[in-house]
């Protein structure tokens, strides 16, 4: 129960790359063990295709990074 309720919640800047330590934008959750690992857009395509197979969720937010903010003009 603990994994789903973690893999529901939105990532945020407290959530950190597991390799470089950069804000993570891909949460993957593995079918064996339930664990989950946190990656930057960077290295979350970087092991997409050996990890993906083996993953019961991968959630994905890097569309975050091109989003466009409202800017306000005073």
């Amino acid at each position: 129960m603990t994994t789903t309720a973690i893999a529901s919640r939105e990532l945020n800047t407290l959530d950190r790359c597991d390799r470089c330590g950069a804000q993570a934008y891909v949460r993957v959750v593995l079918e064996s063990s339930g664990g989950e690992l946190l990656f930057c857009g960077h290295h979350a395509r970087a092991v997409e295709a050996n990890l993906k197979p083996i993953s019961s969720q991968w959630h994905d937010e890097t569309s975050r990074l091109t989003e466009k903010t409202p800017v306000s003009v005073d």
